[in-house]
């Protein structure tokens, strides 16, 4: 099993930036590739970023691209989002994600969750 915590979230206004945390405990996290989703009310839940194994490889959702930046430390067992210039419409709960070897954009595809992490972008 894989235990993810998250951390960081809040609330910032637009413009401003963030740096969401997952750190990751249990079986060898370099095994497994890491989403970020979020989930904003009355919305279904989307994929933001998500990167592989070794970080070599991202993904993201069209909405971040050029502002959110995804990146692994294996060594600390932990993912980053990094999210600047920050928007109103990114306000939601964000969550990490992990899935067994390979980068997924599927929520369903993500066997391990986080507890989620409010973010509010205020305008």
């Amino acid at each position: 099993q894989v235990q993810l915590v998250q951390s960081g979230g809040g609330l910032v206004q637009a413009g401003g930036s963030l740096r969401l945390s997952c750190a990751a405990s249990g079986r060898t996290f370099d095994q497994y590739a890491v989403g970020w989703f979020r989930q904003a009310p009355g919305k279904q839940r989307e994929f933001v970023a998500g990167t592989s194994l070794s970080g070599g490889s991202t993904a993201y959702a069209d909405s971040v691209k050029g502002r959110f930046t995804i990146s692994r430390d294996n060594a600390k067992n932990t993912v980053y989002l990094q999210m600047n210039s920050l928007k109103p419409e990114d306000t939601g709960v964000y969550y990490c994600a992990a899935a067994e070897y390979r980068l997924c954009i599927l929520g369903y595809e993500y066997e391990y969750w986080g507890q989620g992490t409010q973010v509010t972008v205020s305008s």
